[in-house]
């Protein structure tokens, strides 16, 4: 055995034999630092609150990103003899345990040697179980959202329950999955149901006691609510649906939380609701300490494709003749790309990063204007994208050093008709067969919108992505493998094969001088680190 490999050998039981007092030597996690965390931690949904998803790590770089290999890998168990579901959540990593969920479950593990902690399994009563995105922490709590609509907060240190509270009613088909926010004082949650023509919403919980500080919903509550002009009669926007099922992003500086909405209801049945219907398919800006509309930019107007608009708002800073701009990015589910001046929510570019066929062209404000011809009808209509979108909920990075924006990208075409031609359609009145798809990795140049490269793959793959200071560029891949690329070409460097696809957006982390990267597939974490070649 090399010097080498006895060192790490001994620092991997060392790991193992120090995991009791994990707990009692990490500190508490300052709100302060959620904005800029420090490189041993991978803090919030995203990394930090721009929704970049890029690292500052860069010891893994494209020259030796090769010699990757396995630390640890850990395998989900409920006390069942089956995994309780897919890990679709992105891990936390704070003070060096991992925190990650499947929906009822919460797990802890040692970041260096992947040791289980504890484990944390919800009494569930019901509700949808698609998934769930994760947790939020902040000092010694943690928080997370369950499928029967309760925010729960734990204690970080053993998994122990501080409290309950309701956040929407399961009665009228909600649930509950996003990964919460922490925003100063307060943690933002959203909701989940697509199914029963409820309205979406977004509010927020005081950190300490759970109480409910304010609500917005995303669409009108009553006639003289904004937005109501684009909604037929309030009975119609009182069951708009525009759901907030992604982790919002967040500008400490400008005060403002960016949601991004859901899709109308009734979804494909859109005769009973003729209008922009606002706020579904937007991105919104609220005021974080209030709740109150800044501004609003709708991606998708009269949705009739379950497109929505969840897919993350990147903030993204740079500067123009001298001045510093502050700019939001984001790739829609129904391929077009929006670069937004994120104080005021003018619309500086606003194209296609995909093939579409359904909208007419833009109006003023940079919106798409849907083509009626492209509506579903009870005989089908041929529109691309299909009901899965160009992209959707899994996580795009953008790197300052490459100036470009990643994006797990799909061409697909599917036939959207219409089984209910009713007076009063519910739920989404129709459906959609897919047909032909290909699946590429997207790098675009942020300031134009233009594709600078595309890697094409072989099969399907949606994935989150991952970039950082080492230019390397982290993706899944077609062959249930997790891809290493050079950010500024998209060639690929590295590849390992794991237990299934890619099942969330990997993250980075430094302990001890060595830099991990951890994804997920299916019911598995896998955690990789440099393994120096031999002396």
């Amino acid at each position: 055995m090399t010097g080498s490999a006895i060192l790490r050998w001994c620092g991997a039981i060392l790991a193992i034999a120090l995991v009791p007092a994990t707990f009692a030597a990490q500190g508490r996690l300052d709100p302060a630092t959620l904005g800029k965390p420090p490189i041993d931690s991978w803090p919030t949904f995203n990394g930090d609150y721009s929704g970049r998803r890029f690292s500052t790590l860069s010891k893994v770089d494209t020259r030796n990103v090769h010699q990757l290999s396995l630390a640890w890998m850990y395998r989900i168990r409920s006390g069942g003899a089956a995994p309780p579901g897919s890990i679709k959540s992105t891990p936390l990593q704070v003070n060096g345990v991992l925190y990650f969920t499947v929906p009822d479950h919460v797990w802890a593990v040692d970041a260096r040697s992947g040791r289980e902690l504890w484990h944390y399994q919800w009494p569930s009563t019901g509700g949808n179980h698609l998934s769930n995105r994760g947790v939020a922490i902040v000092e010694d709590r943690l928080y997370v959202e369950t499928p029967d609509c309760y925010l729960i907060s734990l204690d970080i240190a053993n998994g122990k329950e501080r409290w309950r509270r309701q956040i929407c009613d399961m009665d009228r088909f909600y649930y509950a999955s996003v990964a919460p926010t922490v925003v100063k004082d307060r943690l933002i949650v959203g909701v989940s149901g697509d199914d029963f023509d409820i309205p979406g919403y977004v509010q927020a919980h005081n950190l300490e006691t759970g109480t409910v500080e304010w609500r917005w919903y995303t669409v009108p509550q009553s006639k003289n609510d904004p937005g109501a002009e684009t909604w037929p009669t309030e009975e119609a926007m009182r069951h708009g649906g525009g759901m907030t099922w992604t982790p919002i992003t967040y500008d400490p500086d400008l005060g403002y939380i960016y949601v991004t909405t859901g899709n109308a209801q009734p979804v494909m049945a859109e005769r009973t609701r003729p209008g922009d219907n606002l706020f579904t398919g937007s991105i919104v800006a609220l005021k974080a300490a209030t709740g109150t509309l800044a501004w609003y930019h709708q991606s998708s107007p009269h949705d009739t494709h379950d497109w929505d608009s969840t897919e993350t708002a990147v903030l993204i800073d740079d500067e123009a003749g001298g001045e510093k701009r502050r700019l939001l990015a984001q790739a829609a589910r129904n391929g077009q790309y929006f670069l937004l001046d994120r104080v005021t929510g003018r619309a500086l570019v606003s194209t296609d990063f995909v093939k579409t066929n359904w909208r007419k062209g833009y109006d003023p404000k940079g919106q798409p204007i849907p083509d009626p011809a492209k509506f579903p009808r009870p005989d089908g209509t041929l529109v691309t994208p299909n009901v899965g979108g160009a992209t959707n909920w899994y996580s795009p990075s953008f790197s300052p050093q490459t100036g470009l924006f990643y994006v797990s990208a799909v061409r697909g075409y599917g036939i959207y008709y219409l089984y209910d031609t009713s007076d009063n359609p519910m739920g989404w009145g129709g459906g959609e067969r897919g047909g032909w798809s290909e699946s590429m990795l997207q790098a675009i140049d942020y300031k134009t919108g233009r594709v600078r490269w595309s890697h094409l793959w072989e099969g399907n793959v949606r994935s989150g992505l991952l970039s950082t200071a080492g230019n390397v560029l982290f993706s899944g891949g077609p062959s249930n493998d997790l891809v290493a690329h050079d950010a500024a070409s998209g060639r690929a460097h590295w590849r390992s094969i794991l237990n299934a696809p890619v099942t969330n957006g990997p993250i980075t982390y430094e302990l001890d001088g060595r830099q991990y990267v951890v994804a997920a597939a299916d019911d598995t974490v896998w955690s990789f680190e440099l393994n120096p070649a031999p002396e």
